[in-house]
């Protein structure tokens, strides 16, 4: 790779992203604390982001700041291009519509000239969530001739298949269920292809790192979802003392989360004489759904939209353990919910309805139990246990101590940041064999990783669809 040159001002780079500020979510809390670190190290940041319009589809600030076209400067100093957007409903045509739309709009606003006031940018980031952005960061990339990162919060495009989001509706078979296979088909092949070709391809687990390898994707780093939360309590068994079991689940409550697991286990540990209280918050297209699951099962299951994030800290002191939970999907083996990090540093026990790289480790730093997901009746058996003991297990303090030292943002911040400046100074691309991986920690971070090569290497070993690396 050619040498490419700084602005005036340090590095640049151009993030383009369909979830930014002030939109909350963990995409949107993932690049802000990102753009913080990178603004205060002395990188030039730039933003393409659609208005705030997450999740209900509609924009939800009026001002004209946040309308397209605006060119604003956010709270962390980022320079913030507005671009163009679709309102949609929660139908998957409707949101890939919007996605598209924002897609194209990003090329046009990425190589006007406010895009370019701070002077060519040395980088583009592509980030997943909106598979079109990767297409519109590769654009930007070749027209620029600057360095492109696809970064792949989660396994997209591979949950595609298993979520049945292009499955033909009531069972249908024919020309429709033919069409759906080949748009997945295609969309599939298109991303994987542009990941070879990027200088980079940021993931947020091991797993998928590996996933991405044995399809000759060669340069790939890992930058985990982190967070700042800090521990409202010291890790404790908490006695119950006859009273009910208090479990929280706060998150997304959508198709991906398989929150029926812990409704039906509610009821299950209720039916058996346990008292239990569980409190389910957040947002989603399953939050009315699961309420009445609640009550058609008479549940001890309250549901409810989501708090202000000053408020979180009141209902992680209220709780005995919080719920991460996945379904029972191939590529969720390769995925860790960023609430995991949070739960651990919390100090809470997890209870952790998780498989593969989560749910390793969820056990080798003692944060909690595991049960396979989807399995209403382990989970029912667990909760069940605690309370016939009278107290649920303390975490151990190896957990939060794994967090700060491999997903706290400051971390994560000089990972990218050294990742960035690899690629401006033209080094050997980073994940190369050649150079050796640097997805890994520098030898000093690798001691302290409380995981250490025998899970990694277990991780490798438990991916179905690993091949050899490059």
């Amino acid at each position: 790779m050619e040498r490419r040159s700084a602005t005036a001002h340090g590095p640049a780079f151009l993030l383009v992203t369909h979830h930014f500020w002030p939109e909350t979510g963990a995409p949107q809390r993932r690049w802000g604390a990102l753009s913080a670190h990178l603004v205060r190290a002395g990188f030039g940041v730039t933003v393409l982001a659609p208005p705030p319009h997450y999740p209900s589809g509609k924009i939800t600030h009026s001002s004209p700041e946040f309308r397209p076209g605006a060119v604003v400067y956010g709270p962390r100093g980022e320079k913030i291009i507005r671009v163009g957007f679709r309102e949609h409903t929660l139908r998957l045509l409707s949101r890939a519509a919007d996605q598209a739309i924002a897609a194209l709009s990003s090329m046009w606003h990425g190589l006007r000239p406010a895009a370019r006031s701070g002077g060519r940018p040395d980088v583009i980031i592509a980030t997943v969530p909106g598979i079109p952005s990767v297409a519109a960061g590769w654009v930007l990339a070749r027209c620029y001739r600057a360095a492109l990162v696809i970064e792949m919060r989660d396994a997209w495009p591979d949950l595609i298949v298993p979520s049945g989001i292009l499955a033909a509706p009531n069972g249908r078979t024919g020309l429709r269920r033919r069409v759906r296979a080949a748009i997945a088909a295609t969309v599939h092949r298109v991303v994987t292809r542009l990941q070879a070709r990027a200088d980079l391809v940021v993931t947020t687990t091991d797993a998928f790192a590996e996933v991405l390898r044995a399809r000759d994707v060669a340069r790939v780093a890992v930058v985990r979802n982190g967070t700042a939360f800090e521990a409202v309590r010291s890790p404790a068994p908490a006695r119950l003392d006859g009273r009910a079991l208090r479990v929280l689940y706060a998150g997304t409550v959508g198709r991906s989360q398989g929150l029926d697991v812990v409704v039906r286990a509610a009821a299950r540990v209720k039916e058996r004489g346990y008292p239990i209280e569980v409190r389910v918050v957040g947002h989603g297209n399953d939050l009315e759904t699961l309420g009445d699951l609640a009550d058609r099962l008479r549940a001890p299951v309250s549901v409810s939209p989501p708090v202000p994030a000053t408020r979180m800290r009141d209902l992680y002191a209220w709780a005995d353990t919080a719920v991460v939970s996945l379904r029972d999907w191939e590529p969720f083996r390769w995925t860790v919910p960023s609430k995991l990090y949070e739960v651990m540093a919390s100090g809470l026990p997890v209870t952790a309805c998780l498989d593969g790289e989560a749910a390793l480790i969820t056990t080798e730093t003692g944060a909690g139990s595991v049960v396979p997901p989807g399995d209403a009746d382990a989970l029912a058996a667990l909760w069940c246990g605690w309370l016939a003991d009278g107290v649920v297990p303390a975490p151990s303090p190896d957990a939060a101590a794994w967090v700060a030292a491999n997903a706290s943002d400051d971390v994560l911040g000089e990972k990218y940041e050294t990742l960035l400046r690899h690629l401006v100074d033209g080094d050997a691309p980073p994940g190369a064999p050649a150079s050796g991986d640097v997805t890994r920690a520098s030898a000093d971070e690798a001691s302290a990783d409380l995981l250490g090569d025998a899970v990694a290497d277990a991780l490798r070993t438990k991916s179905p669809t690993r091949g050899s690396r490059r």
